[in-house]
């Protein structure tokens, strides 16, 4: 894309992101990620970005502990799966072992960068009877990877979470986290400014700060699971 000199690099990853950063100073580049783009290093300052990079972060780190006490109501023994290519992976396994510790939980952390990698890692979760997952919010997991999570979760009978709503829409059990329709959105409209001649370093980075919380109670009942009442009546949707 450097090389082709395109008019603007929208980065949809962390990752992607990152390698935008690393591949060009002029070129401006608007991002859709999770976590903090303070903390990844992408700018410097949420209201005043600099440089030739701005766009929109959505909660990522910030929910995993959330994530944790939402499938800590429905199961205890609870695992997690990162994927170490994810520059925030490491926020994330740090966020949910303290409040797998304020939970009084131990917490088994697995990592999966490739389908293969998954594999291993639900027969590792079999043999430690896991008894539930939390999932990272990764590209790769929200992509290549979402039909094999949602089949093994089920052929394994793991309860799991997920940030995004595409898992309990894919036959998951739960979501929780921000939309990321409206991120991208939001990111697109930053994407048209630029092309209409704003600066990428006028544009302070949005924040999305609403959580969703989507349950599959027809995942649920396969499981033979009981979702708590008053766990139902938090969620934002039930998929019946």
């Amino acid at each position: 894309m450097v090389r082709h000199r395109v008019a603007v690099i929208a980065a949809l990853a962390n990752a992607a992101a990152v390698a935008a950063r690393d591949a060009t100073t002029t070129i401006p580049i608007v991002f859709t990620i999770g976590g903090d783009p303070v903390k990844i290093g992408l700018v410097g300052s949420l209201n005043r970005p600099s440089g030739n990079i701005t766009g929109v972060s959505f909660l990522s780190s910030a929910v995993m502990a959330k994530m944790l006490e939402v499938l800590h109501a429905v199961v205890s023994n609870t695992a997690a799966l990162v994927n170490p290519d994810n520059p925030q992976s490491e926020a994330d396994t740090r966020d949910a072992q303290d409040a797998a510790r304020t939970l009084g939980l131990q917490l088994h952390v697995l990592s999966a960068r490739t389908e293969g990698d998954i594999n291993t890692a639900f027969e590792i979760l079999v043999q430690h009877n896991a008894g539930g997952l939390l999932i990272e919010g990764d590209p790769f997991f929200a992509t290549a990877a979402m039909k094999q999570l949602v089949t093994l979760t089920m052929r394994h009978a793991i309860p799991a979470i997920y940030q995004s709503r595409d898992f309990p829409d894919a036959g998951g059990l739960m979501s929780y986290g921000s939309n990321r329709t409206d991120a991208l959105r939001l990111s697109g409209i930053y994407t048209a400014r630029i092309l209409k001649g704003e600066k990428a370093a006028d544009l302070p980075v949005q924040q999305l700060t609403k959580i969703e919380l989507i349950i599959n109670l027809g995942t649920a009942k396969a499981l033979g699971l009981t979702v708590p009442p008053t766990l139902l009546a938090r969620a934002d949707e039930v998929i019946e």
